[in-house]
């Protein structure tokens, strides 16, 4: 699953945007004809921001503070958020939590019922079983039973939200909560509608990777490109138009390792505690920020078949696929400005 707590997370929704939000070393603010670009680093990972130039002075400081406020509540990194109270208390106590938190735990649930536990917000439990990044001699194949030990813990139907009592709890000691494949959406939607509320109706903003654009720019769509995921990090297989909606990729192609000429990558199956097989990357189109992130994962994790069945069933969600053989699948209502039908091998 994806979590945005590593600094690399960014780079596991690799979003690559056509307009060309340029990165500066040490720049906050870079002045364009007609946008502003700014950039921060919040949830280890950076937020881009481009807005008209006229709203420069306050809509990159209400973005930022807005991710600052997610983070404060719902990191599973931060020993004083609530979400990690939930996980302390595990087994022990229901904990009292923000009604912001527990609508998103809700939402959580809610994914975990419609991908059949292909997304598991309990997916947390699996914390450092897996290693993808430090020394090669410490990146291994964890033993079954330590796996089998670990996804024992990990049960989404199992959190109990009490909106009466306010609280959240995990009912076995060793169960945690983990909001890395939704917490970015989550925060991407709030600043998004936080500037529409100011009047602004051309945007775009990027978190990691996820991307949302709100309207036009300059009368037409903005563009995404999707990379390719065995090609240069600048190649990419599809150009997609994008008009108030957002663009989520999860991908094998960032942290993982290799044995025995097997790729090992960070997106587990949370049904089976190891990482998914059958694709090399998902690319989710909604409307909502939230689901788009959330459904990248479970599309991921389902797999081509039972993948592009879940993007089906999903009103007003669109998706590409591309599979372990480079092949390229895609929902019949997404819209493509240029698409190749095969990646790189």
């Amino acid at each position: 699953m994806k979590r945005w707590a590593t600094a690399l997370v960014g780079a596991l929704l690799t979003i690559l945007v056509a307009l060309a939000i340029w990165r500066q070393p040490g720049a906050h603010h870079v002045q364009g004809a007609r946008y502003l670009h700014a950039s921060a680093s919040v949830m280890a990972t950076r937020i881009e921001v481009l807005v008209p130039r006229s709203a420069a002075h306050w809509a990159p400081a209400e973005v930022f503070r807005i991710f600052r406020e997610v983070d404060a509540r719902m990191s599973e990194w931060k020993p004083t958020s609530p979400l990690s109270a939930v996980n302390a208390a595990a087994g022990r106590r229901p904990v009292a939590v923000p009604a912001d938190l527990r609508a998103l735990l809700r939402r959580a649930v809610a994914f975990g019922n419609a991908s059949h536990g292909a997304f598991d917000v309990t997916w947390a439990a699996l914390w450092g079983l897996w290693r993808f990044t430090g020394p090669k001699a410490s990146l291994r194949v964890p033993p079954a039973p330590e796996i089998a030990a670990r996804r024992a813990l990990v049960d989404y139907r199992a959190l109990r939200i009490d909106d009466t009592r306010g609280t959240a709890y995990l009912p076995r000691e060793g169960m945690k909560l983990g909001l890395g494949a939704i917490a970015k959406g989550h925060a991407l939607a709030l600043a998004a509608a936080a500037l529409r509320a100011r009047g602004l109706r051309s945007f775009l903003l990027s978190a990691g990777g996820q991307t949302y654009a709100a309207g036009l720019r300059e009368g037409r769509p903005w563009r995404v490109g999707v990379r390719d995921p065995r090609g240069a990090p600048d190649a990419i297989i599809a150009q997609l138009p994008l008009e108030d909606a957002s663009a989520a990729t999860s991908g094998d192609y960032e942290r993982y390792f290799e044995r025995d000429g097997v790729r090992y990558h960070h997106i587990l199956d949370p049904r089976t505690g190891s990482p998914a097989r059958g694709l090399r990357s998902v690319t989710v189109i909604d409307a909502d920020p939230v689901r788009a992130d959330a459904m990248s994962t479970a599309i991921f994790v389902l797999g081509v078949e039972r993948g592009l069945a879940l993007a089906r069933r999903t009103p007003g969600l669109e998706a590409l696929l591309v599979d372990d053989k480079g092949v390229v699948h895609r929902t019949a209502g997404l819209a493509v400005l240029s698409l190749r039908a095969r990646a790189r091998r």
